[in-house]
């Protein structure tokens, strides 16, 4: 294992180089995420999920950073000109643009001025320039002056520390500039970036979302983005780094060099050191713009869910009609009909009949309505419904069920259905396991993310999947309902097993402990070791089956319960008796007080779902469109994705409204995702309505969140 990474890793991450030494060691024997910060915290020093996912990162970066030294180095050795002082500085590197750098001199390039100039003989001319020992340089011939300044171009072009000033200068003092690209000023689909038609801010002050906002622009050929720097300034490092410890020059090759300078500047250095900045400041967007939608996702799949109820999910419609589905408790589809209470068919008294009967034979406890189009109106259609005492109404978000509906999941679960019937089946779905169905999704689809579509795409994936696993082995699966599409994301377990595991439930009825996993096919000791503490058994005859407990703790529950001269179940039953546990007891190199602490703590919460229970939300009834939305009211609204400068809310209508940060708070706010989150019920200020952009601008201040 390089110590080098491991140590550059610690300090990064404010660790001990040996955490991160043991977590790594974890990760190439295959232990996932999950697996190594909930249940080898004694191995970790107790790194939680982020320390470990960062660990992760990191090494899988390093790797490649390796395998691109080796190429390197081979690539140099091959040409000859491998020194062993070259070998060190590129082995003792961490930057992997600090190693390209190294590389930039020995690397093999097209047909450049200098590389022609070398052809016709004019490199000895253009060293003794560099070195300031040409007496009367004025004596060369002009073309081959010229071709020894293109050398020298290429030379300082080629310098590591000169393009690390420069890089320098332009990360901390570079400016980023954009105009609009000549015909677009008045082009309708351009007006979006009105703003950046002529723009300009400092480099480090530019909000990634803004940065993002740019590059698109830019993509979609409406404005051109530049980075700008005093060029003298430029130059001025240049000439430090070049003339630092050089023989006292001459006049004359002073002028020819620093005219080589100046070309170098501008025709090599600028636009490769502006194209670099650029993107590594696109890369840093990129990472907040991906952390944000990550942690929207986290919040939109640990919702409350409603739990297995009986259920009567609609996905509204005007003209098509409003689709029906009744589920029952398990979310098995049961019956599905098309009602039309809207213009232009205007069917009530038959809709109301239909509702009342379904409600009724499938004794359904809770009803979901879709957001999307008509789903106001069908809300308060069913809300005229005399409902049996104790039915819910819940709106739930369509974000993604069309995406679902049309996918190979849907088809797989309902070959026989249309789009429409599966699109309704996800809305009740989600209402009663939130998680369970989005994990069936594209991420980038669910509609919480920012620039998704223009952020590092393996970054975005690594991300969102690392998300989705989290949140799914935060809560625990119960092993005996789960699908296959949420299954995969168990620890250790993936497609190829998750499907494996339904279809020995399938032939052999319910799983009856854990350890029956074991049974089924391709799970071995590694992989039941993975996944075994997320997975629940409600009914199992070892109520351990049925908490986060791990199976390699089992014992050391069974003695404490001995030692305290009660059951199994009795121990787990009676927190008096866990109480009068002395804990340190138990401790061993594998089991120290972090485990044992989680131990007790699991066994307490055993079988709760650690999401909390859902709540019933009604939008203002003074408003059925932006046109009735007026200045000064207070509206109740729902977060539905937090962004870097605000947040967008669900105030009942098709428009949605904006917080922006700045109207978040009494106080300065600095990341709008540490005072708002997703679904976070809220009342809101109209503080601006603007009906020609159908833009809501709300606000929070002075108002108790």
């Amino acid at each position: 294992m390089n110590k080098l990474y491991v140590n550059h890793i610690a300090g990064q991450l404010q660790t001990a180089a040996w955490q991160v030494e043991h977590c790594v060691e974890l990760l190439e024997e295959g232990a996932t995420i999950p697996f190594i910060s909930r249940y080898r915290k004694e191995r970790t020093g107790a790194l939680d999920e982020m320390q470990v996912a960062a660990v992760r990162h990191y090494w899988l970066r390093f790797t490649e950073l390796e395998k691109r030294k080796a190429a390197i180095l081979a690539s140099i050795e091959e040409q000859g000109k491998l020194t062993p002082e070259l070998r060190k500085s590129i082995e003792n590197e961490v930057d992997a643009q600090t190693v390209e750098d190294l590389y930039l001199p020995y690397r093999p390039k097209r047909k450049t001025r200098a590389s022609v100039a070398r052809e016709k003989g004019y490199e000895p001319l253009a060293l003794q320039l560099w070195e300031m020992k040409l007496d009367r340089p004025e004596r060369e011939k002009e073309e081959a002056l010229a071709g020894a300044r293109d050398i020298i171009a290429e030379m300082v072009a080629d310098s590591q520390p000169v393009r690390a000033q420069l890089r320098d200068l332009y990360t901390q003092w570079g400016t980023v500039a954009s105009h609009v690209v000549k015909g677009k000023e008045d082009d309708p689909e351009a007006q979006n970036y009105r703003n950046y038609f002529d723009f300009s801010q400092r480099l480090d002050r530019i909000p990634s979302h803004r940065l993002l906002a740019m590059l698109r622009a830019q993509d979609q050929g409406v404005i051109k983005v530049r980075m700008e720097v005093n060029p003298d300034h430029a130059l001025e490092r240049i000439s430090r780094k070049v003339y630092d410890r050089k023989p006292r020059p001459t006049p004359a090759c002073r002028a020819q060099v620093d005219e080589a300078l100046e070309d170098s500047y501008k025709r090599l250095l600028h636009p490769s050191i502006e194209n670099e900045v650029l993107a590594r400041a696109k890369e840093k967007a990129d990472i907040e713009a991906i952390r944000v939608f990550g942690e929207n996702l986290r919040q939109l799949l640990l919702a409350p869910p409603v739990g297995q109820k009986r259920t009567l999910a609609i996905d509204p419609g005007f003209r098509t009609g409003c689709k029906v589905v009744c589920l029952d408790a398990q979310g098995n589809l049961l019956h599905n009909d098309t009602i039309y209470p809207h213009p232009p068919v205007s069917e009530k008294m038959a809709a109301m009949k239909k509702i009342s009967q379904m409600v009724e034979a499938y004794k359904i406890e809770v009803i979901a309505i879709g957001n999307g189009t008509a789903g106001r109106e069908t809300e308060a259609f069913i809300q005229k419904i005399a409902l049996p005492e104790g039915v819910r109404v819940y709106s739930v978000s369509e974000d993604g069920a069309s995406v679902y509906s049309a996918s190979d999941v849907a088809r797989e679960e309902f070959p026989d259905y249309d789009v429409t019937v599966r699109g309704a089946v996800s809305i009740g779905r989600r209402l009663m396991d939130p998680l369970s169905e989005l994990v069936k999704i594209d991420p980038k689809s669910i509609g919480v993310g920012q620039y998704q579509h223009d952020v590092d795409q393996g970054l975005l994936k690594e991300q969102l999947d690392e998300t989705v696993e989290s949140c799914v082995n935060s809560v625990g699966v119960n092993l005996n309902t789960a699908s296959s599409w949420l299954l995969r994301y168990v620890s250790g377990i993936g497609p190829v097993l998750a499907r494996n595991i339904v279809d020995y439930r399938a032939e052999n009825g319910p799983f009856r402990s854990r350890s029956e996993l074991m049974e089924v096919k391709r799970l071995g000791a590694k992989v039941f070791e993975q996944c075994a503490g997320f997975l629940r058994i409600p009914d199992a005859a070892n109520p351990l089956d049925n908490t986060a407990v791990h199976p390699e703790r089992y014992a050391l529950v069974e003695r404490m319960a001995a030692d305290a001269g009660v059951s199994v179940d009795a121990f787990i039953a009676d927190g008096k008796v866990r109480e009068g546990v002395e804990l340190k007891r138990y401790v061993t190199d594998e089991a120290g007080m972090p485990t044992l602490t989680d131990i007790m703590t699991e066994i307490a919460k055993r079988g709760r779902d650690p999401r909390g229970s859902i709540q019933v939300f009604e939008f203002s009834h003074e408003i059925q469109s932006i046109e009735d939305v007026q200045v000064g009211m207070i509206l109740p609204c729902i977060v539905t994705n937090v962004t870097a400068f605000g947040a967008f809310v669900d105030i009942g209508i098709h428009e949605h409204g904006l917080i922006h940060v700045s109207q978040m708070a009494d106080q300065y706010v600095s990341d709008p995702s540490k005072v708002l989150k997703v679904h976070q019920q809220l009342e809101a200020r109209v503080i601006q309505v603007d009906l020609d952009r159908k833009r809501i601008g709300l606000s929070l201040k002075g108002l108790k969140k």
